[in-house]
């Protein structure tokens, strides 16, 4: 167990006891630095901090690089970028790349390489799950990768996604635009935690940021990360805090976690105010990912009249760097940040991939106005347990489907009869009871079979994915009537409730957005279980589950157990069978 340092912080105005750890030394990389000799997130490059060495050199690519130029916040606090520009003294837009895992991951490395994407594709000067300069300083921009407080030898302490991280950034942006070599034009890109930071930066409004492009964005910490369905998943976390280096303390979001279970200022700091963001945004989202909830969660919220969504079936890295969505990234920037008049705004607002079976999807970037689909019609699908079924009609006869916490599931099938296209929320609604114990902790997941019940997974990289999701810690089970919708139950985070002997429970349980065709005469199966179900994936996703003995659904008469499912018609159909989606 770390050892943990407490300071008094004042969040939302409100006084907390922050917990922090020591972040994990500095390692700088040897010349061909062997991964393989190295455990957990570090073997991923993940972390590292790239030897202290400020410069100006001209790269093999006739890329200007200005390594560890130092940025003073407004608290006195220095920070470190790099700044890739191309040579040129003609002043160019910039991109910024924010994150905590190191500003030069590659440097130093033999082969610097990122899983599902092929040796070579990126440079050596692009930051991990970020925009690289090796690409565009071609086409007239430069490439800020920084390093913030309290990460690598910036000073301070690092702080994981919170207002003063978000301040920091603001205060980059406005120091960058004033550089000799920057237009004033500022945008921020990348995926993963490099699209997090990004979105609580333009909550900040900083005057010269034109445009960010947040590419698979968690953005509320709790419930989608920390905290999601109720369940913790600090392990998982703690893999992300361990890896972490600098010269100081880190956030210790895992800790944190501990001390406050519950919603409070410390988690509430870590949720940008998505009203404030009204510069043009793009965002991408992967049905696949743990990011998926917190990417279309941002998209709806915030008030930007200029935001597109993408979203896909791929992992996030070879989404990222593959050419046809670096071409595509590269005309919204060209729009907003080289001001070319490229017809951008002709773009969908919504492109969806709608997913069929392993590798193949039913359609690419289909486009769409909105999300959720304004002709989706919600259904309902009954579960009986006495049959182990999904029923279109209520069911009458009250039934019980019982399984082992540890090792069983219980599953409920339905068969189509007609091509069906579910896009969008679903959301389960379920009378529990635990036979043995005051707590259940629920993982739900929505399967594809065929005409013969074999599952038909869908792929990422290259895998078989367990399919769409939802989890729930009953005694969590109170949802926030303010946040909650029709087709999506959101969690107060507030106010446990433990399970009494005997005692039968409604629960309300959000399923993560998606969208897949079922063929005339395959099968959806809602799979419930204690436990995720999935093995061999190099992300070590865990959770801390609560879970003895049996767990029982009850369904039928005053149990109405129901999944609702959202099922989007044709465009286009007409009576001699003609259907186009």
């Amino acid at each position: 167990m770390a050892e943990i340092f407490e300071k008094k912080e004042v969040l939302g105005g409100e006084e907390i006891t922050v917990c922090y750890r020591k972040a994990r030394e500095p390692v700088d990389p040897a010349e061909d630095l062997d991964l393989s000799k190295l455990e957990g997130i570090a073997s991923t490059a993940h972390g590292f901090c790239a030897k202290f060495n400020q410069r100006e050199y001209k790269t093999e690519d006739g890329i200007i690089c200005m390594q560890d130029v130092p940025v003073k916040l407004r608290d006195g606090t220095t920070i470190y970028t790099d700044i890739y520009r191309p040579d040129t003294d003609k002043p160019v837009p910039l991109i910024v790349s924010w994150s905590y895992y190191g500003k030069r991951p590659g440097d130093g490395m033999s082969e610097w390489q990122i899983m599902g994407v092929p040796p070579g594709t990126t440079s050596k000067m692009s930051k991990f799950e970020s925009p690289d300069p090796g690409y565009w300083c071609h086409y007239g921009y430069a490439i800020a990768n920084v390093d913030p407080r309290g990460t690598g030898h910036s000073e301070g302490d690092i702080n994981m996604f919170g207002s003063q991280d978000a301040r920091d950034g603001y205060d980059f942006i406005e120091w960058a635009a004033q550089q000799y070599w920057c237009s004033g034009r500022v945008g921020m890109g990348g995926n993963s935690c490099v699209a997090m930071t990004q979105v609580r930066i333009a909550a900040q409004q900083p005057p010269h940021l034109c445009c960010i492009a947040p590419w698979e964005a968690t953005c509320d910490i709790y419930r989608e990360s920390i905290f999601e369905g109720g369940v913790p998943a600090l392990s998982f976390n703690e893999f992300i805090v361990s890896s972490l280096t600098g010269p100081n303390l880190i956030d210790d979001q895992v800790e944190n976690g501990r001390r406050y279970p519950l919603m409070n200022a410390y988690w509430q700091d870590k949720i940008p105010d998505f009203k404030k963001i009204r510069i043009p945004v793009y965002a991408t989202a992967s049905y696949q990912h743990f990011h998926l909830h917190g990417a279309f969660n941002m998209i709806r919220k915030i008030s930007s009249k200029k935001k597109w969504m993408r979203a896909h079936r791929e992992q996030e890295w070879p989404d990222q760097y593959s050419p046809e969505n670096l071409e595509d990234l590269r005309r919204y920037f060209d729009r907003y940040l080289h001001n070319i008049n490229n017809g951008w705004e002709m773009t969908p607002r919504f492109r969806l991939d709608v997913m069929d079976a392993f590798d193949c999807d039913y359609q690419h970037n289909r486009p769409e106005k909105e999300f959720p689909l304004r002709r989706t019609e919600y259904r309902r699908l009954y579960l009986d347990a006495a049959d182990a079924s999904l029923k279109w009609k209520p069911v009458e006869a009250e039934a019980a489907a019982r399984y082992d916490s540890a090792s069983q599931e219980a599953v409920f099938d339905v068969t189509f009869d007609e091509d069906t296209e579910i896009t969008g929320y679903m959301k389960l609604r379920l009378w529990v009871e635990a036979a043995d114990h005051d707590e259940m902790d629920l993982f739900l997941t929505i399967k594809k079979l065929d005409e013969e019940g074999n599952w038909l997974p869908t792929y990422i990289l290259g895998e078989p994915h367990p399919g769409a999701w939802g989890k729930l810690r009953v005694s969590m089970r109170e949802l926030d009537e303010k946040l909650t919708t029709s087709f999506e139950p959101v969690l107060s985070g507030k106010n446990p409730q433990k399970l009494k002997k005997g005692e039968i429970v409604p629960v309300d349980i959000a399923i993560n957005p998606t969208s897949w065709i079922w063929h005339k005469g395959q099968k959806l199966r809602l799979e419930v279980a204690g436990r995720y179900i999935r093995e061999g994936w190099f992300e070590p996703l865990a959770w801390d589950t609560d879970n003895k003995g049996d767990h029982i659904i009850h369904t039928g008469g005053q149990y109405e157990s129901f999944l609702q499912i959202p099922v989007i018609p044709p465009k286009y159909q007409t009576k001699g069978g003609y259907v186009y989606r």
